[in-house]
């Protein structure tokens, strides 16, 4: 018999996610259906997207086949059944205070630091570069942990080495690109551009570096159709790209900058992003989001 959500302790809780103790070595990670824009929660759910980010993630780990945080299937005996198909067992993590930011094109916060300076956490770019515009080569461009509600700011790589040391510093610029360009790689034959992701890392009880959180998800990376990419304009996305642009539409009225509480999402909106999010995982992985585990929100 599998064990209820209520045996184990809660520890905390993110923007889409909750954590709860197993034992001294190993934590219940689980995905809601939550999601968030612009560093707030959104009242709105979308139904089954921690399922979809858990089985995304999942998919990751299996392929890159690098050090990660898993300490059991996905059907683990030890993850209650009313959170399977949307959370894993994993390793208790030394985490690295460090968003790690592999970018392969020119969108989002790095396109505005390139505007400002001609160049992206003080990496000088070629100029007149735009919207979309490919890199010859990605780069790693960090981001500062922001608290709960707060904002990640980009940083410097000198910015990494003061908090973590040049020793770690340079692994984890290693393994971002690394990591990346192996997803990159795969996305690619299925007709997706990664644009750019975010990866957490931590460390083991014996230093090892191991990749953890959610991998290349719609939540933490912009993904672009291959068959559409056009330099110079904002890309079609199957992330929650969709929901910001709903947000921030004049015909909402809400003010991302005035601090007032988003809108919720009206129905078609939901059904929109979630049936992207599912598109995503469904055109890299190859697979049914049908087969996967859980029951459904």
């Amino acid at each position: 018999m599998r064990p209820a959500l209520s045996d184990y302790r809660h520890l905390a809780s993110g923007k889409v996610r909750e954590l709860y103790g197993i034992d001294e070595q190993t934590l219940l990670f689980v995905a809601t259906d939550r999601i968030s824009a612009y560093d707030h929660i959104l009242d709105t759910t979308i139904p089954d997207k921690g399922r979809i980010l858990t089985a995304m993630s999942m998919f990751w780990f299996e392929l890159l086949e690098v050090p990660n945080q898993l300490a059991g299937p996905p059907d683990d005996p030890r993850i209650p059944a009313e959170v399977l198909g949307r959370a894993l067992v994993v390793q208790r993590l030394d985490m690295m205070p460090v968003e790690c930011v592999a970018r392969g094109y020119l969108t989002g916060s790095g396109l505005v630091d390139y505007q400002a300076t001609g160049s992206v956490c003080g990496i000088a770019l070629p100029p007149g570069l735009t919207e979309a515009s490919r890199f010859d080569e990605p780069i790693f461009t960090p981001a500062s942990k922001a608290e709960l509600g707060e904002h990640d700011e980009n940083i410097s790589y000198a910015d990494v080495v003061a908090l973590v040391g040049g020793v770690r510093a340079d692994q984890l610029r290693e393994h971002t690109l690394t990591v990346y360009a192996r997803a990159a790689a795969h996305a690619l034959t299925k007709g997706v551009i990664i644009a750019d992701t975010k990866f957490e890392f931590g460390v083991d009880a014996h230093g090892t570096l191991r990749l953890a959180d959610e991998v290349c998800t719609p939540d933490s990376s912009r993904y672009w159709r291959a068959d559409e990419y056009t330099p110079g304009v904002v890309q079609p996305s199957y992330d929650k790209q969709y929901v910001r642009n709903w947000l921030t539409a004049p015909q909402t009225g809400w003010d991302r900058h005035a601090g007032g509480p988003p809108p919720p999402l009206p129905a078609d909106v939901v059904e929109v992003t979630r049936a992207r999010y599912i598109e995503a995982y469904e055109r890299i992985s190859g697979r049914s989001f049908a087969d996967w585990l859980g029951p459904r929100s």
